[in-house]
């Protein structure tokens, strides 16, 4: 079972736990090297957790399984996903659909029309995870490399959700 919670800034050891292990076993993935955050201070990890926005943690039967944070929309009504990231033992059993899912929901909720997030070049398995969610590839970012990869833009256009029917009144 996967059950998704928001965390807070009190939640920091949670996300400073998942962060460092998603820096240390994928580091070809994000643009953040571990080495910026392996020495963090407690009040570096609740400030990272203490902006506008999303930051959810999964859980896959009981155990953490994975990360991911939603940005809200800016002016444009584009919010962001960001920090996506599901631990070996939990890929392929729906952790990512859900976070996806999860950070999408939120930002329509909050009236954003499109998500948008940064994906490295070559990394086939976050960018068949995204355009399975409906992403487009938008093209390499200038100025953005991992690795001597440069990250790609990829955005979705987000649906409104139909109304729920009125009852009826007799």
């Amino acid at each position: 079972m996967i059950v998704l919670r928001e965390l807070t800034v009190d939640d920091w050891e949670h996300w400073k736990e998942m962060r460092l292990a998603a820096l240390a076993e994928a580091p070809y993935a994000f643009h953040t090297r571990i080495e910026d955050w392996v020495g963090a201070t407690e009040e570096r990890w609740r400030s990272r957790l203490d902006v506008p926005g999303r930051f959810l943690l999964a859980d896959l039967d009981g155990h953490r399984a994975g990360i991911c944070c939603g940005l809200p929309p800016d002016p444009l009504g584009v919010a962001d996903l960001l920090s996506l990231w599901v631990a070996p033992f939990a890929r392929g059993r729906g952790v990512s659909d859900a976070l996806v899912t999860a950070v999408c929901d939120w930002a329509r909720d909050l009236g954003a029309d499109r998500v948008a997030l940064h994906v490295v070049e070559g990394n086939a398995p976050a960018s068949g995870l995204y355009l399975r969610h409906g992403f487009v590839d938008m093209g390499p970012v200038p100025g953005t490399a991992v690795g001597g990869r440069p990250e790609h833009r990829m955005e979705r256009v987000l649906t409104r959700r139909a109304p729920l029917p009125e009852a009826e009144h007799h």
